[in-house]
């Protein structure tokens, strides 16, 4: 029986979509001894309860990835120490940071996705059976690249991965693009998905965007939560959107917000290392009761929450498409 996700019935009054956890952010930057912070982070259920890979930057502003274990979803027991890989289906498992990682299962073991520190940033790639021992697979790409976030299932036999081709800095440009492999270590096929928006019909969304969560199938395609980007007079702006893709060809896109779902709105979405920044990661569905928990990293320093109802997303998207 599948453990129930965290949930928190909408404020009476609020008009929105998507609502915050009243008890947000649930990882204080603090929450193991030598963390500076932990954010963008990836979640999945596990056994009884559930399992996630946490970006956590050290107090030397070291990135790198974390294990850890939760019975309810908002209360976890993180690694004190960075997970350690081993080889996968490559003996080359250099790095020289880690962050921002995504989760899924897929078939028979957990998959992790991370931008990759080798020359640059890229797409790293590994699996684990438990989240206690992990095998570092091939990059997925060259460098520059992040963002990379694969689909649940195969699609037309094959493994499909989302990502943004990027520079080597605080990229200024950005679209989505996907890219199908036979093996998980060979990647082609590269088609463009999503651009940024036109300035005057979506301006939180015109200067790069780039995959959050996992998609998850629904009757109208693939559900996927992503961030879009604005460079204001402050520096960039990160919100929240979705977008609905085709089952079969998701490189097609049926329904995009116009309007973002979430905006940095409170102190801890708005003050941090890296202020306004809303960057979902993670979420925890239950079909049954049209209910989805998204996990999302805030100002680049803590872990919060946010809930909302499947169909309501899904209408709302559909009714204020780009």
């Amino acid at each position: 029986m599948q453990k129930a996700i965290p949930w928190q019935d909408k404020p009476k009054g609020c008009s929105n979509v998507i609502w915050r956890y009243s008890e947000n952010p649930i990882i204080a930057r603090d929450a193991i001894p030598m963390s500076n912070s932990i954010f963008n982070s990836a979640v999945v259920p596990f056994k009884n309860g559930f399992a996630g890979v946490f970006r956590c930057d050290n107090k030397a502003v070291q990135m790198n990835i974390y294990a850890g274990f939760s019975i309810d979803g908002i209360h976890w027991d993180i690694d004190h120490y960075p997970i350690k890989m081993q080889e996968g289906n490559t003996k080359m498992i250099a790095s020289d940071y880690k962050y921002d990682p995504r989760v899924t299962f897929i078939e028979d073991r957990y998959w992790i996705t991370w931008c990759n520190g080798y020359f640059g940033p890229t797409i790293g790639i590994a699996y684990t059976f438990d989240f206690k021992e992990f095998f570092q697979c091939e990059n997925a790409f060259l460098p520059f690249n992040r963002n990379g976030v694969l689909f649940p299932e195969k699609i037309n036999g094959k493994y499909a991965m989302l990502s943004r081709p990027s520079d080597n800095g605080h990229t200024p440009f950005g679209d989505i693009f996907i890219s199908y492999s036979p093996d998980m270590k060979y990647w082609g096929e590269h088609r463009n998905v999503m651009q940024v928006a036109p300035f005057e019909d979506s301006a939180w969304q015109c200067t790069k965007i780039g995959a959050g969560s996992v998609p998850f199938l629904t009757e109208d395609g693939w559900l996927m939560f992503y961030h879009g980007v604005i460079n204001t007079c402050n520096g960039f702006r990160y919100a929240m959107g979705a977008a609905i893709l085709d089952k079969n060809n998701p490189d097609e896109v049926k329904y995009r917000t116009k309007p973002y779902l979430l905006t940095p709105s409170v102190d801890y979405e708005q003050i941090g290392d890296v202020s306004n920044v809303i960057f979902p990661c993670a979420t925890l569905l239950d079909i049954a009761q049209d209910k989805v928990a998204i996990y999302y990293g805030a100002a680049d320093t803590v872990v919060a929450l946010a809930f909302g109802r499947i169909s309501e997303i899904i209408k709302f998207t559909k009714e204020n498409t780009l």
